[in-house]
């Protein structure tokens, strides 16, 4: 209310539903008695929200009656009530107190042999379902070894009643915990710039991503030749420019800004992308790149596009070339051989970054990480020197051979690699891996484990 009085925009979360929250009506006459505005966002109570992740519909086509039962107020009549009643029944309660309910529900009325499921840490990547009998739950929970939960009590919801279905119908209905990655911890050396896109399809997934840079990038140390490219660039100097990563337009934007100079500096020269991440940050400063390789995305695919030199319809033969000081000559090479002049310009500078947490480190190489994405050979041996190699565990997933190799050479078992070099076509064969294991753990009758849950447990010294 005195950040309101002050003048500020105040949001006031609630659990589920606002109309199921007992302080909200409270909180909303207090704002009207001093004339303050306020809005009501609808929400979804859990009740409702977490059923729908764990795949057990509520309702069917034959409009069954469903009954919603808060454990902490209900009493005993309440019990009494949907004990005897054929209706579905939600019950919002703890885990440590499930066994006990279903044990209540029995002896209410309701038959052991009453289909029933529990979900902890609905609708989050922890989320797990337990599907069971009100006679069998407990010794489920006692087999899944999840009590006495740590920490203290969770809160649970059970569904019981024919709605919460058999394992055969959840199995199929069960969207988000059936998701390829689901819950995977995965690595990303990238800065939180670069990963974003990455980071947004791994979640698509059901993974958690962790955005940790490998390589900080800084200006040239001698920025001359930097400074004459981009006047010769408006001076009519070149005839193409080629832009192969993110950095090196980036690199341009900042000096254009530099000199006063926006994206019309770039009016009579033809652009080339080595990309779709590049050609997106090209279109973000205003400029839409007249090439990106057709096939391959890398150097080797833009010259494989890339048109010769001709001096009848080309008035210059000249390309700049913004890059980073550690790049490979191949580009370089191939424009020269279709008859190109280069000017290979060092636009920014790649460096070691500084090393992760501490607790991020342990994770890295106590197989806390169920998946390390590697996009380059530098982000191998970069995130190797600053935080040290993956465990073995870990499912190690690289862009291409030649970071395969790298990573071989660095003593990492390379389990995934992409179709071909593109971020995204990593993802997806990281997905794909991640559906094969669940599939073939699930036909042999195993539980579905993440690789960083069968970590061999430490053993304990023996004692005389």
């Amino acid at each position: 209310m005195r950040a309101a009085r002050g003048g500020k925009r105040v949001v006031r979360a609630v659990q589920g539903d606002p109309g199921l929250d007992a302080n909200a009506a409270d909180e909303m006459l207090a704002c009207a008695a001093e004339g303050i505005t306020f809005e009501v966002v609808p929400g979804i109570a859990n009740a409702v929200g977490v059923p729908a992740y764990a795949g057990v519909p509520l309702r069917n086509g034959h409009g069954a009656d469903v009954r919603f039962l808060d454990a902490r107020t209900a009493d005993t009549r309440a019990w009494s009530e949907v004990g005897a009643s054929d209706s579905t029944v939600v019950v919002s309660t703890t885990l440590e107190s499930v066994a006990a309910h279903a044990a209540e529900l029995v002896t209410a009325g309701r038959k052991p042999d009453t289909p029933l499921t529990v979900t902890i840490d609905g609708t989050t990547t922890r989320q797990r379902t337990w599907t069971a009998t009100l006679g069998s739950i407990a010794q489920t929970l006692k087999a899944a070894k999840v009590l006495p939960s740590p920490g203290g009590s969770r809160p649970a919801i059970a569904v019981v009643g024919e709605r919460s279905a058999a394992a055969e119908q959840r199995e199929r209905l069960a969207w988000f915990e059936s998701k390829p990655l689901f819950g995977w911890q995965v690595l990303v050396p990238r800065t939180k710039e670069q990963a974003a896109s990455l980071s947004e399809q791994l979640r698509s997934y059901g993974a958690v991503p962790s955005e940790v840079p490998t390589i900080a990038v800084e200006p040239p140390r001698t920025p001359q030749q930097m400074e004459r490219a981009v006047k010769g660039l408006v001076t009519g100097r070149y005839e193409w420019i080629a832009f192969t990563s993110v950095n090196a337009v980036k690199a341009v934007r900042e000096k254009f800004e530099e000199y006063g100079l926006d994206a019309r500096a770039f009016a009579g020269i033809k652009v080339a992308a080595v990309g779709e991440q590049t050609a997106k940050a090209l279109v973000e400063f205003g400029v839409r790149p007249d090439l990106v390789p057709s096939g391959e995305q890398s150097a080797a695919g833009l010259l494989e596009d890339w048109p010769p030199y001709d001096p009848v319809f080309d008035p210059i033969d000249r390309v700049f070339l913004p890059r980073a000081d550690i790049a490979t000559e191949t580009l370089v090479a191939g424009l020269i051989e279709l008859g190109w002049e280069v000017d290979d310009v060092t636009a920014y500078r790649t460096v070691r970054a500084s090393p992760p947490p501490a607790e991020t480190r342990e994770a890295i190489k106590g197989g806390g990480f169920d998946a390390v994405l590697f996009t380059s050979s530098s982000t191998v041996r970069n995130l190797v020197g600053i935080a040290g190699k993956p465990h073995n565990v870990t499912v190690i997933a690289c862009i291409g051979p030649a970071t395969a190799k790298t990573a071989e050479e660095h003593g990492l078992r390379v389990d995934v690699m992409a179709p071909e070099p593109s971020v995204h076509k990593l993802a997806e064969a990281l997905a794909e891996f991640g559906a094969k294991r669940r599939a073939a753990a699930i036909e042999a009758g195993e539980a579905v484990q993440r690789p960083s849950e069968k970590r061999p447990t430490r053993r304990r010294a023996r004692t005389s």
